[in-house]
């Protein structure tokens, strides 16, 4: 398959399979005229990639990878991953708890609900005064 049929199949721009090319992460074959061509194993790279991706890896992270088959190496690798994204879903699950309390504080004003003037108060470092003082 072509650099062309390659990428459309993914939805890519082929400039990004030539890139991941230059950082290793693809080593597709040449035809007579040195032309790109993608076999199936190729098809399952991309594949990989892209899901290593959307998992929030990052490329050398995702040529690191494949670069081992030993265990206690990938562990190694995904680990500082795993705490990232750890840190990232507490980060958005605070997110969202900050805004449900907005949608379910009763007040006009959303500087007087009780949430927002605890995290104030905590990035302040100040007391949490009462709500009518």
């Amino acid at each position: 398959m072509s650099i062309g049929a390659l990428a459309a199949r993914f939805g890519l721009a082929t400039h990004v399979l030539r890139h991941w090319e230059s950082m290793g992460l693809l080593a597709p074959g040449r035809d007579t005229g040195g032309r790109r061509r993608y076999g199936a194993d190729d098809l399952t790279r991309v594949a990989t990639i892209l899901i290593l991706k959307e998992a929030g890896l990052g490329l050398t992270t995702i040529r690191s990878l494949s670069a081992t088959v030993d265990r206690d190496a990938r562990h190694e690798i995904l680990r500082p991953a795993a705490e990232e994204l750890r840190s990232r879903i507490a980060a958005a699950q605070a997110s969202l708890e900050l805004i449900e309390d907005g949608l379910g504080c009763t007040y006009e004003d959303v500087t007087q609900c009780p949430n927002y003037r605890r995290l104030i108060a905590e990035r302040t470092g100040s007391r949490v005064r009462p709500e009518n003082g």
